[in-house]
This record gives C-alpha cells, structure tokens and sequence, in this order.
C-alpha cells in the first residue's frame, strides 16, 4: 500500500516538475516530433537522476506537513475553551500546571492502555503538567459502556473515585458487564447502585455526546489522540516523544 502511494505521489511530482519545466517553453508551439523530444528528455535525466523524485516526494511530504500543523493550531485556538475548560472533563496531574495535556481516550483502544502508564509518568517526573481527559468511545458498545461507567462516576462520587474508576478500566480484561464493573466498583469502596442508577442519566449522554462533536470539530478519528499545549499529536507517542514535545511547548511559550 505504501508503495502504491509513494509511486502515486511520485507521479504527481513528476508531472508538477515536468509542466514547471515546461513552462520556460512554448509547449504549445510545439509539434508533435518536439514534444515528444521534449518528453523523452525529462524521462532520460530523471532515470539518471532518480533521487530527484524521492527528493520531490519528500519535499512535497514535508510541505504537507507544515500545512498540517498549521490546520491543527488553528483547530486548537477555535475550540480552546471546550478543550481547556468544558467544566465536566476530568483534570489531572497538576491542575495548576504550566503546561495542559488533553488525551481524547477510549478504555478498549489498544494503544490508549500502552499509553497510559507512560503518560502517568510523564505526570510524576515533571510535576507541573494539567492533564485532561475526554472521554470518547468509539470501539463499539463495550467502549460506550465503559465510559458511561467512569462518567457516572465521576458525577455520582467525584474526582477522585473517577481516578480510580478510570485506570481499572483500563486494565479491566474481557467486556465490561455488570458483573465486572460490580466487582471493580467494590474493590475500590465505591457505591455500585449509585453509578449505575447515574449510567443512562442525560448528563451522562450530554458529555460523552459534547465530546463527539469536539472531537468531529478537531478531525479527530481515533484514539489516543492528544492536544500538548497548541500541539496535536494523533495516535501513541513514547515517553521519550511526550516529553521533548512538553519541553518544546515550553520554550515556544
């Protein structure tokens, strides 16, 4: 797939280099005998020198990119206020931090669980980091569930026992049924029958729905997606990663 794409993106180079060549000629004034000469001699000197394509392709790839993250700080400043303050979020880490991490999350996503130590982590080390959770369930009806679960939560015993809710669901194996969100809400002292009357209410409905439509305004698909400072980051990023994009964040600021 890949080399489809890369052989279709070096098509387009070649044919946006080929009319910019061309227009230091008359290509219209040419017979048929000169644009065929024409055309034999861009293919000779890009067959000697193909490394111009890849650099053409690479060019093109790196452009896209500047664009991309143009689009994406634009997305941030027009919809700061549902991202930074919605009110209803759960906020973690330092909530007086200096700098705000926002992860668009889903408890049965792959990689949102290989995530999540890492970004607790990254918390404990640097000390003033505001993270913001937003709830966004897209992997099915087990996902729907399991976030119904930490919003009523979160609404019907606070902050802290969403924390707690939160990371057990992440490392909650097999589909969240009664019997298993019963057991975790046990196990951390937590009233069963208080959350689950709160699971179908509106307010439950009305947040994790607010959160859809961000997440549509912002062009995010899938999880984890993350928002650092006015940076997005689509998709898993190591420790490592996490930190040297806080540290830039920081030094733009």
């Amino acid at each position: 797939m890949k080399t489809l794409l890369k052989a279709g993106v070096a098509s387009a180079c070649l044919l946006t280099a080929t009319q910019a060549f061309a227009q230091d000629y008359d290509f219209a004034a040419m017979d048929d005998t000169q644009k065929a000469a024409f055309g034999e001699a861009v293919r000779d000197y890009l067959l000697e020198n193909p490394q111009v394509i890849m650099e053409a392709v690479s060019k093109l790839e790196e452009m896209e990119a500047d664009q991309q993250v143009e689009v994406d700080q634009h997305l941030v400043d027009q919809h700061a206020e549902a991202l930074f303050n919605d009110g209803y979020s759960w906020v973690g880490g330092n909530p007086d931090g200096d700098f705000t991490i926002v992860e668009f999350m889903d408890y049965r996503c792959g990689y949102c669980r290989k995530a999540q130590p890492e970004v607790a982590e990254l918390l404990e080390k640097d000390g003033n980091i505001r993270l913001i959770v937003k709830e966004f369930p897209i992997l099915g009806e087990a996902s729907v569930v399991s976030s119904r679960f930490a919003v009523a939560t979160q609404i019907a015993a606070g902050d802290e026992a969403y924390g707690q809710v939160h990371d057990a669901l992440m490392a909650l194996e097999g589909n969240p049924g009664e019997a298993q969100l019963k057991r975790v809400a046990e196990t951390l002292g937590l009233d069963y029958a208080a959350i689950e009357a709160e699971m179908d209410s509106e307010e439950v409905t009305r947040r994790i729905t607010e959160t859809r439509a961000l997440a549509q305004a912002m062009q995010i698909s899938g999880t984890p997606s993350f928002v650092f400072g006015n940076e997005m980051v689509r998709g898993y990023a190591p420790l490592a990663a996490m930190e040297q994009i806080v540290e830039q964040g920081r030094a733009a600021n």
